[in-house]
């Protein structure tokens, strides 16, 4: 059934509600999302997978790179001991579901600033919003309404073929803003007849068949809390007081890997992911660029901000050319270890280019996105599964993408449309 209209928006967060999902539809008493949805061209949307997909083949190209360099993984990359154990016993594997953040530039280009790999987020609303506001906007068509199916087959995939009868799902569980993708993983799993259990590391233990959580044996393992929490904590400014638990879960992470490398266990995504999430790969591409194939290269080139280590590029040049430059942690997120020139004060910027721990950053070129009709700057979130492109997650600003951003749902416009 199709509206003339868009919803009020509390009626559509009531319908929200009712999904069982996701229950915030306000962050700080600001709506979260925008019904008017994101309305993307046939060729925009061809371009913006195509360039999901094809970051996604560069990253497999430079996993295969790293894997043949294992000395990088201490002289470039400064691993710690624990993530230096997840990347071996992952034995090169580090894919099932990735988010390309892709910006649509002024000058007509695709820009990729960054692949998360390791737990990329905003699956429910991604689906749910385009499901709920699809009968509001006319001539389009959702991208999203695959994302379940190839969800689903990837697991398989990865699980050898073979359907898991027990998946566990681990996250963090005193964090709560990714509890609507826990729930719309669990609703997914449960409708092919899995049993899911819902834990943190710290309620996985050893059992006869592997690991199990809660007394329950899991046959996969979903694991949507980060590498890098896994391992050793790491600070990155020099005057920042060290975590308190900075101690890797040196129990529970041996177990999984062992169990993982013996068969026993299938783990997606692979742990192998502490090295694609790693920030410091983009400035591998570019600075090692030479090293991978020709395909490869040019994709880099045409994909990939111009990125370096921050030991390579001097403070002064940082320091003088702050619009040209963004700073980025290697495994920070959107926020404070983020840090875009154009939009931060002097005095900002000078603190975070003198503040930072140069070994753990990179500086990537800026890019000048293009704003949508309504005026906003959209992070085009595509979602990789098994290395194909299923869906989008659009994220709306005035600056940079950050917590406070409002989701929108997207859609292509049909011919009828055009």
């Amino acid at each position: 059934m199709e509206h003339d209209t868009l919803p009020t928006y509390t009626t559509f967060a009531s319908t929200l509600y009712n999904t069982g999902i996701v229950d915030d539809a306000w962050l700080d008493g600001r709506p979260r999302f925008r019904l008017q949805g994101v309305i993307l061209l046939p060729a925009q949307a061809r371009a913006l997978r195509r360039a999901a997909e094809r970051v996604g083949a560069v990253y497999q190209e430079l996993i295969a790179l790293v894997w043949d360099h294992p000395d990088w993984l201490d002289t470039y990359f400064h691993l710690t001991p624990y993530q230096k154990l997840m990347w071996f016993a992952a034995q090169g594997r580090w894919h099932g579901i990735a988010r390309a953040d892709l910006f649509l530039c002024t000058d007509g280009r695709v820009q990729c600033c960054e692949l998360n790999s390791d737990t990329p987020s905003g699956e429910a609303e991604a689906v749910l919003l385009n499901r709920l506001l699809l009968p509001y906007h006319q001539a389009v068509s959702d991208p999203n309404r695959r994302f379940p199916a190839a969800f689903w087959h990837m697991l398989l995939a990865s699980h050898g073929g073979r359907q898991p009868g027990t998946v566990g799902i681990v996250y963090p569980t005193e964090l709560t803003e990714d509890l609507s993708m826990i729930a719309l993983y669990r609703t997914w799993l449960a409708a092919h007849g899995c049993q899911v259990v819902l834990g943190s590391p710290y309620n996985l233990h050893a059992c006869a068949e592997g690991v199990g959580m809660f007394g329950r044996p899991l046959d996969l393992l979903i694991r949507h809390y980060k590498t890098d929490w896994w391992g050793e904590r790491q600070v990155v400014w020099h005057d920042a007081t060290p975590y308190p638990d900075a101690e890797p879960l040196a129990a529970q992470l041996e177990l999984l890997l062992a169990t993982d490398y013996a068969g026993r266990l299938t783990i997606v995504n692979p742990f192998g992911a502490v090295l694609s999430q790693n920030k410091l790969t983009l400035a591998l591409m570019w600075e090692a660029r030479q090293l991978f194939s020709g395909l490869a290269q040019r994709w880099i080139q045409r994909y990939i901000p111009k990125t370096y280590r921050m030991t390579q590029v001097s403070q002064a040049e940082l320091l003088a050319h702050q619009q040209d430059w963004v700073l980025k942690s290697a495994y920070g997120c959107e926020g404070e270890e983020t840090v875009c020139g154009p939009f931060v004060s002097a005095s900002t910027w000078h603190e975070a280019v003198t503040k930072a721990l140069p070994h753990l950053w990179v500086c990537q070129r800026f890019f000048h996105s293009a704003a949508e009709p309504q005026g906003a700057l959209c992070n085009y979130g595509v979602y990789l599964v098994g290395g194909k492109s299923v869906g989008f997650f659009t994220r709306l600003t005035a600056a940079a993408t950050d917590t406070t951003a409002a989701t929108a749902p997207t859609f292509i416009a049909t011919r009828k449309r055009l």
